[in-house]
């Protein structure tokens, strides 16, 4: 292991391996699967995802992620350290430090290749950013698996992702359906996330698309990292410019963020909170009936799935090129349906930077 990727994972405290029984069990998962692939417009058929039982030998398998701020990656990273675990598999797990850090993540990937991975997943900072070394890493055989965010690289070796267009219009969808064309106007902004990022830019498109035509007034966007202080900052400059405002909607980070600046203005009963995705602090606030809804796209399900693919690829078993979890809208009125294990992290959970 080279001393730059030993230096990521931090103190000795924040590393947790896994036991060999911590994750024992099969499992499966209704998911979509894209055909042909690498295409968000193709047609899908949803099956049940059914994993390999086994790897017959300890890949080392590289997961790089753009950061660790906030839950939803910590759900991701529970996903693949629980199918390394139980496959059977080696895994090294680096994160970049922020949607700002394209060139780290470039050099953490390339370092993990040099330390001798023998298939890389990433969950990218930048849609087309990364495209270059996904084809020095593809060329030297080895796969690349495009993990939540997405990639245009043509080289990749498959995708475990779904549409966060789709995700974008659920909540988009949501508000329009509550304020259809013919009522009163409500006023909304909008928090995608970090500009460039392809999965910021898909929600913003289907965000923007599902609420066209019906009484929901757009009235800001604004782009920024996820990060709670930089969201925090957001939403505060978002009221100062519109004192009338109906709706904060975007980020998980950002809904979280928005519940104790809303009661610290005393404007949670003018102001109501929607997310566009799904962490722990969106469920409790969905509990707690201070978020109103929320898409999920079982990132623990995506993370799983990756590593699936990874390591059938290296086996050549057969394997989906391009397959996502079917999306479902959770809200106060469904939570008790919702089974949170597809979505989130244990309780208690650390983050996992390496399973021997």
């Amino acid at each position: 292991m080279t001393n730059r990727i030993q230096s990521l994972l931090g103190a000795a405290a924040l590393t947790t391996c896994l036991t060999s029984t911590a994750f024992a069990g099969d499992w499966s998962y209704p998911v979509e699967v894209w055909d042909p692939p690498f295409k968000m417009e193709s047609a899908r058929t949803t099956v049940d995802y059914q994993p390999m039982p086994a790897a017959s030998k300890p890949w080392e398998i590289c997961v790089s992620f753009p950061h660790m701020k906030d839950a939803y990656w910590l759900g991701v990273d529970y996903g693949v350290a629980q199918e390394a675990e139980r496959l059977g598999v080696k895994m090294q797990l680096v994160e970049a430090g922020g949607y700002t850090e394209l060139n780290n993540q470039i050099s953490q990937i390339e370092d993990c290749v040099a330390a001798g991975a023998n298939a890389v997943i990433i969950g990218a900072i930048s849609f087309d950013g990364l495209n270059n070394v996904v084809k020095e890493i593809t060329a030297k055989g080895i796969p690349v698996i495009d993990v939540i965010n997405g990639m245009s690289s043509p080289d990749l070796s498959a995708k475990s992702l779904v549409s966060f267009g789709e995700m974008g219009g659920k909540a988009g969808a949501f508000l329009a359906e509550k304020h259809p064309a013919g009522s009163d106007k409500v006023k909304v902004a909008w928090f995608p996330g970090p500009a460039g990022a392809g999965w910021v830019e898909a929600g913003n498109t289907g965000f923007a698309g599902a609420i066209e035509g019906s009484a929901v007034d757009l009235v800001d966007t604004k782009y920024g990292d996820t990060g709670k202080e930089v969201q925090a900052k957001l939403v505060e400059d978002t009221l100062e410019a519109h004192p009338d405002l109906n709706y904060v909607v975007g980020t998980a980070v950002t809904a979280e963020a928005a519940i104790p600046i809303l009661r610290a203005r005393g404007l949670t009963d003018q102001i109501k909170v929607v997310s566009y995705y799904y962490t722990p602090g969106v469920d409790q606030g969905i509990r707690r009936k201070q978020i109103l809804a929320a898409p999920t796209d079982s990132p623990v399900i995506q993370g799983r799935i990756a590593i699936d693919q990874a390591v059938r690829i290296l086996e050549g078993k057969p394997y989906e090129k391009h397959v996502g979890p079917a999306l479902r809208v959770v809200t106060q009125d469904n939570l008790a349906d919702f089974d949170p294990s597809s979505t989130l992290a244990p309780n208690g959970f650390k983050p996992v930077f390496r399973v021997e």
